[in-house]
């Protein structure tokens, strides 16, 4: 069998629907679009942001993947990792069958179970180079959901790599994005990246672009988020700015400009073109979902419930900027964090330490609670967290619901 790689779908989405509304759907969501995203249920009033949940590029992977088994009812099906970072959608993914291929702890994927009478799919997050040229030499069928906001950063990675430009990725260096994006630029030859993870990061960088620290320091401090053989003294004159699309836009924007300032100062305001790029490329819906989040808070609620995989980086991000705003925030993966009887919460309470924390009595005098959900959480999960934040309350009726 020839290598077969597909990337616009089945045409199946008829198919698919029921299957997907049973799924994912949710009352309490329309619900709450059907009365200006607000709800109430005995004493407590509930908000939800205006944009939360599925976005385009993972409503396309999900689609695909329910395709992809249509299409092949009887063929072995394999997922390159999670196909979204939400664990109630992947598990549903393998009661259809599909396998889900893991990395070799330190090491790469393991692909040895994938042969050419099999159907391979590739996550949103899109996979790297490597891995993507070890699929084809297995013969195997692709079936390609990357989301067409990464390929845009791949597109602009690879820009700088042909133009002698250092990539200087605003993103989680293990995520498996910034790892697929990062392997686009070493495509090329000469191509060079570095990864940062925050302000402080780019702080550094932007002492070694003027001189100011230890090559040999940063070196160890980056090994493994820059390019192989990347020479602090000698890769970071010409710089160009890009980001993990799920990252904070605004510590993004911060970010391109400290650079774009330090290389000023290195260089010149007139020489800066030759040494500094930047193009914002955060997804629209990363930013549609954070922006719809500071609407929320403009008249804040007692609390805000953030619900995602832990794992979502834009999940966590959104659960960093309501904090930001000086709300009570829980990151809550589903409805199970919600404790009954005992009305407990779990919860994970920083973005970068992979923790939960059990907090008791967190609804006492809570009248008013605002409710997100990152871009890889279903509808159902925020209607199941709504429902089950109800129980917690004493509360068995929602006023507009009809189920």
């Amino acid at each position: 069998m020839t290598s077969t790689y597909y990337r616009k779908g089945f045409g199946l989405k008829s198919a698919i629907e029921g299957q997907l509304t049973a799924d994912y759907s949710s009352a309490v969501v329309d619900a709450f679009r059907a009365n200006q995203y607000r709800l109430t249920a005995g004493p407590l009033s509930f908000r939800l942001a205006r944009e939360f949940g599925f976005c385009y590029g993972v409503d396309r992977a999900v689609d695909y993947a329910y395709e992809t088994r249509t299409r092949f009812p009887d063929r072995k099906l394999f997922l390159v990792g999670e196909i979204i970072h939400n664990p109630h959608v992947n598990d549903r993914l393998r009661g259809m069958g599909i396998t889900i291929l893991e990395r070799v702890p330190g090491g790469e994927f393991d692909f040895s179970a994938v042969t050419s009478e099999d159907v391979v799919l590739l996550p949103a997050f899109g996979v790297s180079v490597a891995d993507f040229q070890r699929l084809r030499a297995t013969g195997t069928t692709m079936v390609d959901t990357t989301c067409g906001s990464v390929l845009n950063v791949w597109k602009r990675v690879e820009s700088y790599a042909r133009d002698g430009f250092t990539a200087l990725i605003h993103g989680k260096v293990y995520h498996e994005e910034t790892r697929a994006t990062a392997s686009q630029v070493t495509g090329h030859p000469g191509g060079r990246y570095l990864v940062v993870l925050d302000m402080a990061e780019t702080r550094l960088v932007c002492d070694a672009i003027e001189g100011r620290s230890d090559p040999a320091s940063l070196a160890t401090r980056f090994g493994g988020a820059a390019s192989p053989g990347f020479d602090f003294a000698r890769d970071l004159e010409r710089i160009g700015v890009a980001n993990q699309t799920t990252m904070l836009a605004g510590e993004s924007l911060a970010i391109a400009r400290e650079v774009r300032e330090s290389m000023v100062r290195r260089h010149g305001e007139a020489n800066i073109d030759d040494h500094f790029r930047s193009f914002d490329t955060i997804c629209s819906a990363t930013q549609d979902r954070q922006d719809a989040v500071r609407e929320l808070l403009r008249d804040p609620p007692d609390l805000m419930i953030v619900v995602g995989g832990y794992n979502s980086s834009n999940t966590t991000h959104l659960a960093a900027l309501c904090r930001e705003h000086g709300v009570r925030t829980y990151h809550i993966e589903d409805a199970d964090a919600i404790e009954l009887p005992s009305g407990r919460l779990r919860h994970q309470p920083k973005v970068k330490v992979a923790e939960e924390c059990l907090e008791p009595g967190w609804l006492s005098g809570v009248a008013s609670i605002g409710v997100t959900a990152g871009a890889s959480t279903p509808n159902n999960k925020i209607g199941e967290t709504v429902i089950r934040l109800c129980a917690a309350a004493g509360v068995d009726r929602i006023d507009g619901l009809t189920e």
